[in-house]
């Protein structure tokens, strides 16, 4: 099916149509915070409290080694209270971070080129990836503790990131955009920055310039 066509003119297929026709989804559908239609007035305090306390720990130490107790002691509210909104501290650093990723989701969709729809596939991978490493670098110490190891798999943001990725894919011609979505997802997990960044000491700059320049690859294969 190509019936339709994406902003930038390419052909979508029924799956592109799809992905592109997403709503904005945060990282924690499914693993982060729980519903809610109103709060109390109480409720919202103790949220507010809540989510500040948590940001200042993660921000001051490794996120994996912050606790339930720790958060609850900084905040000032009581455990249960903590445990009837968050079942554990990823899923607080998820709220974290949710606003932040849904601001760049949101810009993806209906934002200006190149990250937004009306540039090349290559020059939106491009952007989308300066877009995610800046991410990174500000609020480094959030994914981390939202997303270790192989639970970001299960996240809606990833979800999102890899429909977008393999939507570009397909449009730059790549042989299996499928399997190719992930790799080209690799080089954004928390692990790997705090790596290139603060073990190897690379800059931000260097370490988008390399991914940017790894996207626009895919124009170069595609004109030949």
């Amino acid at each position: 099916m190509t019936d339709r066509l994406d902003p930038s003119g390419a052909p979508m297929t029924r799956n592109d149509v799809a992905a592109r026709e997403l709503p904005l989804l945060g990282p924690a559908a499914g693993a982060g915070e729980r519903p809610r239609v109103r709060e109390r007035a109480d409720a919202a305090r103790n949220r507010a409290r809540v989510l500040e306390a948590a940001g200042r720990l993660f921000a001051t130490r490794d996120a994996r080694q912050v606790t339930m107790e720790d958060i609850a002691r900084a905040a000032g509210v009581g455990r249960a209270t903590l445990y009837r909104r968050y079942p554990d501290p990823a899923s607080i650093a998820t709220a974290l971070l949710d606003e932040h990723e849904r601001r760049i989701q949101e810009r993806i969709l209906r934002g200006a080129p190149p990250l937004g729809p009306g540039a090349s596939p290559a020059d939106r991978l491009a952007a989308f990836y300066a877009a995610m490493i800046d991410l990174l670098e500000r609020h480094l110490h959030l994914a981390l503790g939202a997303e270790t190891g192989g639970d970001r798999f299960g996240t809606g943001a990833y979800g999102f990131w890899r429909a977008h990725v393999r939507v570009l894919l397909t449009q730059a011609g790549a042989p299996d955009p499928e399997a190719a979505a992930d790799a080209a997802l690799a080089p954004l997990a928390p692990e790997v920055y705090r790596l290139q960044r603060h073990t190897l000491g690379l800059s931000q700059r260097r370490i988008t310039e390399s991914l940017e320049w790894m996207a626009r690859r895919l124009g170069e294969e595609r004109e030949r």
